[in-house]
């Protein structure tokens, strides 16, 4: 196994980093310390080497405009309706960014922050490690809080991402890795694509894009992955999101299989109890991602499961209570 590290360039005086982790069977893991991002997942082929995730043209374009691709996304993924968090200390304010709701940890979360990094070559799996120290206050969140990342590229062609934070302050916490999968390549689109999902329930949403109403049972509904099903024939079914973007109560670790239509697979084990699956929706060719359409991928955002209304307790980090988040995504055919 091999790690290869280059500069790139520098955002705000800091120094901008690619990692390249590439294991004996040839699977290439390409990581920036921008955002703690997952840029690239390159896997051999009999037609040669095929990225497995939805990519910018460029590495340098990931931070020229927010696009949470493959991004560390925090301190809160998501959405927070009111972005007020009433608490018994005192309410606090958030940053509303789409309508009246707080989203995705604010206009700098940490999918746009610099990482320091370091990397550490082994037998049973090279690993980088990304550290970002979020001071209190900024993007008006309380406490500061201390967030590792660390991706590590196994023989099997397995990539975990396990994320741990602690926090001095009482604070609300619940990142993600965005990645999007895109197992026939860019071009090919997902509709062709089965996705099996062991979760009775999902959560339905609201007006606002809020699931305000708790869990629900997905059967007899397009949300009923148990046995399998193709995105192509469901997400024409989800008329008011123009796709998925719904959150999913999974049943156990390795809840997760996606299959592309050439027979390429990705299974994702997680400690998390939640998956959110996303289908690209708004993408539509043009800013910094212009190469990359509705469809063209799909997140499978493993995080703690979203908050109901003003009930936010399921997300809350207390001081010295330490977050752990650990997920695995494994490539074969």
């Amino acid at each position: 196994m091999s790690i290869q590290m280059h500069k790139y360039g520098t955002l705000r005086g800091e120094p901008l980093y690619e990692f390249i982790l590439t294991n004996q069977a040839g699977m290439a893991v390409h990581l920036l310390n921008y955002g703690a991002t997952l840029a690239r997942v390159v896997v051999p082929t009999a037609h040669g080497p095929l990225d497995q995730i939805l990519t910018l043209p460029s590495i340098a374009d990931y931070a020229k405009e927010r696009n949470f691709l493959g991004g560390t996304v925090g301190r809160v993924v998501g959405r927070l309706p009111g972005h007020v968090w009433h608490r018994a200390g005192g309410d606090v304010t958030l940053l509303a960014g789409e309508g009246d709701n707080a989203i995705h940890g604010g206009p700098e979360g940490s999918d746009t922050q610099v990482f320091t990094a370091r990397y550490q070559e082994s037998e049973t799996g090279d690993q980088v490690t990304f550290t970002l120290l979020d001071p209190a206050g900024h993007n008006c969140f309380p406490g500061n809080v201390k967030t590792t990342v660390t991706y590590t590229l196994h023989a099997n062609n397995t990539l975990t991402f396990a994320l741990h934070a602690v926090t001095d302050e009482e604070t609300l916490y619940n990142p993600t890795n965005h990645v999007y999968f895109a197992l026939d390549g860019l071009t090919a689109g997902i509709d062709d694509a089965t996705l099996t999902l062991a979760a009775d329930h999902y959560a339905p949403l609201d007006d606002h894009h809020l699931p305000s109403s708790g869990w629900a049972p997905v059967a007899g509904t397009p949300f009923d992955f148990r046995s399998g099903a193709k995105l192509g024939d469901r997400m024409p079914q989800v008329l008011d999101e123009q796709g998925f973007d719904h959150p999913f109560l999974i049943k156990k670790a390795q809840a997760v299989l996606l299959t592309g239509k050439t027979g390429r697979k990705m299974a994702l084990t997680t400690t998390a109890p939640a998956v959110v699956m996303y289908t690209a929706n708004h993408f539509d060719h043009s800013g910094i991602a212009h190469n990359i359409g509705a469809h063209s991928g799909v997140a499978l955002e493993a995080q703690i499961a979203p908050p109901s209304g003003q009930d936010w307790s399921s997300i809350t980090l207390l001081p010295g209570e330490p977050y752990d988040l650990e997920t695995s995504w494994r490539f074969f055919e």
